[in-house]
């Protein structure tokens, strides 16, 4: 008699700001037991910060709902992985509202005086509501005339999210290959990219003349396909499967990569990403994608 295959994942819990306690393991036990999950007993990754449980089957995306509904009051979050291939070999990150606050191009809008107006486009494109080549072409073109100096003045004023050069640093230390990947442009992703410690970075390029904004973009504009063939490229390359592979996004435009990805995260996600993912970090750092891959605390990388 032929025995199923039941493929073992892995469900993570990571706490933000109130910790991670024994009382919230024994609940989340109990219910993946009603639910038929088979769980194994939880291992601490970090005491009251982050535990990992194996599971006998794949939590669906009702019951991950439901996990998330009980711990959103203290702002824990929960992720699902398989237990093969758990830890990843090549990471693609966005940039803007990912591994760096904020949007680059919203800043720069800003300091035009047209900052309201830029945004305003960024945020439909981000939900998916424009396509994101149109909305680029468009914010850009509003930008003509502005001194190729102002990047540089934004440049200064870009903070990393919280997290993200642990995330990068840890994941580049245990062999993995970290590629930025951004809508945004080269300015920004050559800089931050070297922050946090990619191995490699791609972004869109501003054609400038003068010292000034032209308000257009060099082609061909990396968009949602071009994200997705990076990471398909990048594992090929690597002689990887996509399995092998992570995504960190947090817009629509990211989606394509994040779905194709062995282990996609929504960072802080848009609607269309938070309906659309299994993995969504809502409330902590960058550091819970390091704790959902198995990782422990005393492995980081913090580097300076």
């Amino acid at each position: 008699m032929m025995l199923k295959f039941i493929m073992s994942f892995v469900l993570t819990l990571a706490a933000s700001e109130k910790p991670l306690t024994p009382a919230h393991l024994s609940v989340l036990q109990r219910y993946a037991e009603l639910q038929g999950l088979g769980p194994d007993a939880w291992e601490w990754l970090a005491p009251h910060r982050a535990a990992q449980m194996k599971t006998a089957g794949r939590a669906n995306r009702a019951q991950m709902e439901a996990i998330r509904d009980s711990l959103r009051a203290d702002r824990i979050d929960v992720f699902i992985a398989p237990a093969e291939n758990r830890r990843k070999k090549l990471l693609l990150s966005d940039m803007d509202a990912t591994i760096v606050i904020g949007e680059t191009l919203d800043e720069l809008a800003a300091e035009a005086g047209i900052g309201e107006k830029i945004s305003a486009i960024t945020a439909r494109a981000m939900r998916g509501e424009i396509e994101f080549r149109d909305a680029l072409r468009e914010r850009v073109a509003a930008l003509k005339g502005l001194p190729a100096g102002m990047m540089k003045t934004v440049l200064d004023k870009t903070e990393l999210s919280p997290g993200a050069k642990i995330l990068i640093r840890t994941m580049a230390h245990h062999g993995a290959l970290c590629v930025l990947v951004s809508g945004g442009f080269t300015f920004f992703t050559g800089e931050v990219a070297k922050q946090c410690g990619f191995h490699h970075y791609h972004g869109n390029v501003l054609e400038i003349e003068d010292g000034r904004l032209t308000g257009t973009v060099a082609e061909p504009i990396l968009d949602k396909d071009a994200k997705r063939g990076f990471l398909v490229d990048y594992a090929a390359k690597a002689g990887l499967s996509l399995a092998q592979t992570m995504a960190v996004g947090d817009g629509a435009n990211d989606l394509p990569m994040l779905a194709a990805a062995g282990l996609g995260f929504g960072w802080r996600p848009k609607p269309l990403l938070r309906e659309s993912l299994d993995n969504c970090i809502l409330y902590g750092d960058l550091t819970a994608a390091l704790y959902a891959q198995g990782y422990h605390a005393g492995e980081f990388k913090h580097g300076d």
